[in-house]
């Protein structure tokens, strides 16, 4: 007998554990693994495409009758899935992982830092800025559903101090978070514009002094509570058509106090 027949006979004979029958009857909403670490493309606006790291959380939901489900067949999943990664490419992966899982209900979560070069706003130095960006991908029963969020960190200047101050005004870093659902194809850099261009002033990697002076003029002529960024943000979503609905949320790290101020607006298009 050859060996490669020898080796086949000894893996047909291994036992398949997670296919086994189970008794106790309680289904199990999610299994699979997490924070497991792939290289990825994704779509770049200005140099075509992007090489990243992602971290990826996958799971399918698992009937009472069995025992477990094949961790193994994630992987390979992953691993066939090498080349840029888009919505059309995401729900690609869903359908697969359902189907080669034997399941009726999926979730992939895709995060990962993603670069824009940004150029100072008056000497234009360049310098790379980070954003946290998630694709987040749900089946059930064959429809697929994405969403995609990014993270997006902004200046808000206190109105309040502003005005009650003789001179000067508190300003902070915020964190605003837009998790949109899209009809089309959206740049990530389109949604992350949308978002700067509503705050105070937004961020840069490298500033000279006269880049400074004019992200401090600029912020203090710009003030804004954290309900009117979130506000101003929902209004440029809803005035685009490529987005079905959104969750829009503000943190602001508060600079004279020690919490956080805190803002979120939900809106379906579709149910207006």
């Amino acid at each position: 007998m050859k060996s490669t027949d020898l080796a086949q006979q000894k893996t047909n004979t291994i036992a398949d554990v997670q296919s086994s029958a189970d008794t106790r009857r309680i289904p199990i909403d999610k299994v699979g693994i997490k924070d497991i670490r792939h290289p990825v493309r994704v779509k770049d606006r200005s140099a075509g495409e992007q090489h990243t790291i992602a971290t990826f959380n996958m799971y399918v939901n698992l009937p009472h009758n069995f025992k477990g489900t094949h961790m193994s067949r994630f992987v390979e999943i992953l691993n066939q899935h090498e080349r840029e990664i888009t919505v059309d490419s995401f729900k690609e992966m869903l359908h697969e992982m359902t189907d080669r899982l034997e399941a009726e209900a999926g979730h992939i979560e895709m995060n990962f830092h993603y670069f824009i070069n940004k150029a100072a706003p008056i000497t234009g130095v360049e310098s790379l800025m980070d954003y946290e960006v998630s694709l987040v991908g749900e089946i059930n029963e064959g429809r697929a559903k994405m969403n995609i969020k990014v993270v997006v960190p902004v200046t808000s200047l206190c109105p309040c101090s502003k005005k009650i101050s003789d001179y000067g005004a508190h300003n902070q870093r915020s964190h605003v978070t837009v998790t949109a659902q899209t009809r089309g194809f959206v740049w990530i850099e389109d949604l992350i514009d949308m978002i700067e261009k509503q705050a105070s002033c937004e961020l840069y990697g490298l500033l000279k002094r006269p880049d400074e002076k004019y992200v401090t003029e600029t912020a203090y002529d710009n003030p804004k509570f954290v309900e009117d960024m979130v506000r101003d943000i929902a209004g440029s979503l809803n005035d685009d058509d490529r987005i079905a609905s959104y969750v829009v949320e503000s943190e602001n790290f508060e600079s004279i106090h020690n919490h956080s101020a805190y803002a979120l607006i939900e809106h379906d298009k579709e149910e207006d």
